[in-house]
């Protein structure tokens, strides 16, 4: 990925340029000390004079009147804020005639911002004083006041915080009076520039010790590049946090928001003093110190995916190369490209006013449907259909172009949404709320509407990343989560009334991602590659989760890498440097989940010998207890040694009745309640002591016992003869209370029990006989 930088043979403006603003993605204001307002129309590549500011107005900065929240377009988007040297900010028509003046502060008013709705301007002057005013230019509030210059300030993403510069420090403070104020030692020289993005919470700084730093919202150092040859003069973070651009004195640098560089360009242009991104996140300008406006696009951005690369070689033009037999096929466009992505087998394409769908069997004939907002953020594919997210909204498509849903929630703001915090898979959509970051919404893809009873999942901490599994059938459907801990955990996305079960799986987990065609989850952890080759083996047994981990160590890889994604048997690791790697994991678990989803055991059995891996046959007992195979099952626990595992299948296989087989099924799994209830449910009372016999659950035994007035002996019996093996005496009330009134003889208590278990077979019996004469019938 670079810039593809240009410049005018002459510049328009005598003196240097001091800030520029778009006002479309094609259209371009720049003020500059010689008192001159330009636009720039990039579609006729014309010059145009908006107006000439009186004599004793200097601009320091111009900042655009938001155009869209929550996808509803404002009605005063055609008006700017400018700020400058005399102490006043005014708020100017598209035309450029000043509507309001505004005193503001003592010397030269050195930033002004509109927040994300536009209700609030912020400003910061030369005075060491930052302060709030409406949309109309009334003063609201003085937030901060300090003895030195305040250079650069930013809203933070909800419009509930400021970041601003105080010398060589950086400084959050809320807007509530009582919040905690954060404030740290950012750069060696005074900060110039600061940024913070809306979509990523990453906040970017750049000062007169010549570096440029990424840091997170609590102000944690993420990335410091090493001392440039001047001092870094403008930042800014495209729209959708994925990159940034910095500027310096001949100099321009497109950035990984990990903050690795892409491209570094040599322009001739001065110091460039201000920076800023079209709204669709193509363009960049630039204010340069020697009159010139510089532009810039993205170009050879790249997609991979199995044997394809597609390059982006122009604004219009992709390049798809197939790397098995050196095919080529040129993609033209008749906008220009805004996202992309690449994946289950379809390209999909947003441009400015179209998107395109290509299969990839073939490049010739893409879909083309139109788009209502022309800026798409984020593309999330599935197997089936994918997800579009603009500024109004999210919108399942299916790859023939027809809209699925639409999904709406309370308080969405679709323009901050980003891949971490968003997943999609053939039925099942998943969003962390911005609002609450504890809470997942579900939503069901094909009709729009929220899962189940309506009711989120949310989790005891904040979480930060979300993907959902992409293969199975739907009641199947897992979610793994990231919270702010770096704990790894899995939970199902449909619950029947019960309250969810999230189980940890990992811990010290920077990243995630589930492979294409098996539920299988790999993750980078602490300083090594984790591949779960079947996670959902913590919901049958959790002891067998560790032995179904692959583990490969990344310490030769550089600072923690990011996993981009896991397709085939192949995962594509970015390293801190930017630099991509590739890492293989074996083929065999993928085939053994194919196996299991279609039943044939025989085959899944066969694997596992011929492979004579331990972590396989680990998979296998966890697959075949899930599907209730006990055969295969036994098998498999006997192969990794489990040998009180395989007893316990063996007396499951020998209980009288098929209700009593599946509630120690659903024991073997740990879930005690719901065993009860299958037994009681049956009307197998005696079973559903035992079951809290064996588990030493005296109380509710007891309760069982009496409330059915059945079995009471029994309880007493097996309570006495526990307490006499530890030499103990009796102090519960309850018991004692029973104890007087009930003669306990063990001949009688095993004939009961005899009698118990052989009608149980008599009424199982019964049972098959009925359904093979109904099946006759």
């Amino acid at each position: 990925m670079r810039l593809k930088t240009s410049l005018l043979q002459e510049p328009k403006h005598i003196l240097f340029v001091i800030c520029v603003g778009w006002t479309t993605a094609d259209e371009l204001y720049s003020c500059s000390e010689d008192h001159q307002i330009l636009k720039w129309n990039l579609l006729t590549s014309e010059t145009t004079l908006v107006v000439k500011l009186p004599e004793d107005i200097y601009p320091i900065d111009l900042h655009w009147f938001p155009k869209t929240i929550g996808g509803k377009k404002q009605n005063q988007t055609d008006s700017f804020v400018l700020t400058s040297t005399d102490g006043k900010f005014h708020l100017a028509s598209k035309t450029g005639r000043i509507e309001k003046s505004v005193e503001a502060h003592k010397g030269a008013v050195l930033a002004g911002r509109w927040n994300y709705d536009g209700t609030a301007l912020i400003t910061a002057g030369e005075d060491g004083q930052i302060k709030i005013w409406s949309k109309s230019g009334m003063l609201r509030s003085t937030l901060a006041s300090q003895g030195s210059p305040v250079y650069s300030v930013a809203w933070g993403p909800d419009s509930d915080r400021i970041l601003y510069t105080s010398g060589r420090q950086l400084v959050i403070k809320p807007l509530q009076p009582s919040a905690k104020v954060i404030q740290w030692k950012a750069h060696d020289g005074l900060v110039l520039k600061v940024d913070w993005n809306s979509v990523n919470d990453l906040i970017l700084s750049g000062g007169e010790d010549c570096r440029y730093k990424v840091w997170d919202s609590f102000g944690r150092l993420l990335y410091s590049s090493s001392s440039h040859d001047y001092p870094v003069t403008s930042l800014s973070w495209a729209p959708d946090g994925e990159v940034f651009s910095v500027g310096s004195f001949n100099t321009l640098r497109l950035c990984d928001k990990t903050g690795w560089s892409y491209a570094l360009e040599k322009p001739n242009t001065g110091s460039v003093f201000s920076l800023a991104w079209s709204a669709d996140g193509t363009q960049l300008a630039g204010a340069c110190g020697n009159g010139h406006v510089i532009f810039a696009h993205v170009v050879e951005q790249h997609w991979e995916w199995r044997n394809f690369v597609i390059t982006l070689t122009k604004r219009r033009t992709m390049q798809v190369r197939n790397v098995m037999n050196d095919a080529v096929d040129v993609l033209e466009f008749r906008d220009r490209v805004i996202k992309a992505s690449l994946a289950h087998g379809h390209l999909v394409v947003a441009t400015s006013l179209q998107c395109y769908v290509y299969n990839s069997r073939n490049w010739n004939t893409p879909l083309i449907f139109d788009l209502k907002e022309g800026t798409v953020s984020l593309i999330l594919q599935a197997e089936k259909h994918f997800l579009l997210v603009d500024g109004a909204g999210l919108y399942t498509f299916s790859y023939e172009g027809r809209l699925i849903s639409s999904p709406k929630f309370p308080g969405m703001r679709a323009d901050i949404l980003n891949a971490q915090v968003v997943s999609l898979s053939n039925d099942t959509i998943a969003i962390r709320d911005k609002s609450d970051e504890k809470v997942i919404l579900l939503f069901d893809t094909l009709t729009g509407k929220a899962l189940g009873d309506g009711k989120p999942l949310t989790h005891k901490l904040e979480v930060v990343e979300v993907a959902l599994d992409q293969c199975g059938p739907s009641t199947e459907r897992k979610i793994a989560l990231i919270d702010k801990n770096r704990d790894l955990y899995l939970t199902s996305v449909r619950h029947l009334g019960r309250e969810p079960k999230i189980c940890k799986i990992g811990s010290m987990v920077h990243s995630m991602a589930w492979n294409d065609a098996a539920n299988i989850l790999c993750g980078v952890q602490d300083n090594q590659l984790t591949v779960w080759y079947y996670p959902s083996a913590v919901f049958t047994d959790k002891d067998l989760l560790p032995k179904t981990l692959y583990i490969k160590d990344c310490s030769e890889f550089s600072r923690t890498p990011h996993i981009q994604s896991y397709v085939g048997s192949k995962v594509t690791l970015r390293q801190g440097d930017g630099s991509l790697v590739y890492s293989s994991v074996p083929p065999y678990p993928a085939l053994l989940h194919e196996y299991s989803t279609s039943a044939r055991w025989e085959d899944a059995l066969r694997l596992c010998r011929f492979a004579k891996d331990q972590s396989l046959w680990a998979c296998l007992a966890g697959m075949a207890m899930a599907n209730r195979e006990l055969t295969t099952a036994e098998m498999a626990y006997a192969a990794i040694g489990e040998l009180p595992r395989v007893q316990y299948i063996n007396f499951i296989k020998e209980q009288p009745s098929k209700e009593s087989s599946l509630a120690h099924m659903l024991m073997f799994s740990g879930q005690v309640q719901e065993a009860e209830t299958t037994l009681l449910q049956a009307g197998l009372i005696y079973q559903a002591i035992q079951v809290n016999i064996d588990l030493f659950n005296w109380e509710r035994a007891l309760e069982l016992a009496v409330k059915h007035k059945t079995h009471v002996d029994t309880v007493l019996a097996y309570r006495q003869k526990f307490l006499e093996k530890f030499g103990r005496k009796e102090t519960s009330k309850r018991f004692l209370h029973y104890a007087d009134g009930v003669e306990v003889d063990w001949e009688k208590i095993q004939a009961k029990i005899e009698m118990e278990l052989s009608k149980e077979r008599e009424r199982a019996a019964n049972a098959t006989v009925r359904s093979s004469v109904a099946s006759r019938r």
